[in-house]
């Protein structure tokens, strides 16, 4: 059973892989993003033709065999699914776009705010003011609905393609590699793979969850995964400032812009996606690692919504964001705000 003081070492460990591979040449306050790599994996596949991003992360590969192999080994994988797919496959898709509004998925906000990026602070803003949207909709009879047991093997296709996909990135060079901007900065591979692993399978164990630990702390007063998200926070916090990479500020954070709207409303769009469909990016990732193939059709939509952002210009960079990107953002929160108010549970 996690203990508060056992969630605050699960949260120490994450923080010190994230500040390991950091050290090592992930970029310095993108040591661990979800959304970053995924649109990074995205483009090494090239599903869209963003030069400066394109990397096949072993960070996510890692992520989901972790918690594939702590599930089984501890029993608790579970293949399942069934429970509205092509509405999670939307939220997929409108998490990466509200997450490349701001730059980063919950824990890259994370990571920049123990940084010094006071952007990130405004993000946490809207992300905490999303999920408490997210809860409220949940307390009025929000629901995708049950999921279904499937087929056992069923749970193995995510995790298998994760495999082929380091095969073919240790056999072959058929996937694109930035040469240059955040796609050509990364630890070593094993490295990475390793820290992905440990990564997952600490996630996975700890039950780790950004949304969920607003939405916990709303809904039943329960702070036991803020208390893993703190420890996590804090490691990083001492690891920048022993690194000298601690800058306070707005301006010249690395990969980030200062138009505060839309830090703000592009983080409210991932808190509120995140709680409809029961767990940040990360949570999602370990979800699928377990068996569940209604995370695995979310992840599917991150990268498709990946590719849909750096085709179709709605993803920001270091100079603000695009007006395509503005009006998809708002659109996105429409969205949400139907499916939030129409998706109840049904009555007998």
């Amino acid at each position: 059973m996690n203990t508060k003081k056992m969630l605050a070492v699960w949260g120490v460990l994450l923080g010190g892989i994230a500040g390991a591979l950091a050290f090592f040449g992930n970029p310095g306050n993108m040591a661990f993003c979800i959304a970053c790599f995924v649109r990074d994996m995205a483009g090494a596949a090239r599903f869209h033709q963003a030069a400066v991003v394109q990397y096949m992360r072993p960070e996510i590969i890692g992520l989901i065999l972790g918690s594939f192999a702590i599930a089984l080994a501890g029993g608790e994988y579970r293949s399942t699914g069934g429970s509205s797919p092509m509405i999670r496959f939307l939220l997929g898709v409108i998490t990466m776009i509200g997450a490349l509004i701001f730059l980063g998925c919950p824990l890259r906000m994370v990571l920049r705010m123990a940084g010094g990026d006071l952007n990130a602070y405004v993000a946490f803003a809207g992300f905490g003011f999303g999920a408490a949207a997210g809860s409220f909709f949940l307390k009025k009879g929000f629901s995708l609905g049950r999921a279904y047991d499937t087929q056992k093997i069923s749970g193995y296709v995510l995790p298998g393609i994760m495999v082929l996909l380091l095969v073919l990135s240790l056999a072959t060079s058929i996937f694109t590699v930035s040469t240059e901007g955040p796609g050509s900065m990364h630890a070593p591979l094993m490295l990475s793979l390793v820290g992905g692993l440990l990564f997952g399978a600490i996630a996975q164990k700890a039950r780790t969850c950004f949304a969920g630990g607003i939405r916990d702390a709303i809904l039943m007063k329960n702070f036991d995964i803020l208390t893993v998200i703190g420890a996590l926070f804090v490691t990083m916090l001492v690891y920048n400032l022993a690194a000298g990479k601690f800058v306070l500020g707005f301006a010249g954070q690395p990969v980030a812009h200062t138009e505060h709207i839309w830090n703000f409303l592009g983080m409210f769009t991932v808190g509120l996606a995140a709680v409809l469909a029961g767990g940040c990016p990360l949570r999602q990732l370990i979800l699928a690692g377990q068996g569940s193939g209604d995370s695995a059709v979310y992840v599917a939509g991150m990268f498709v919504g990946a590719a849909v952002c750096h085709n179709f210009g709605l993803a920001s960079s270091g100079n603000g964001t695009t007006a395509a990107g503005r009006m998809a953002c708002i659109a996105c929160i429409v969205i949400l705000l139907a499916l939030g108010m129409g998706c109840r549970r049904e009555k007998k």
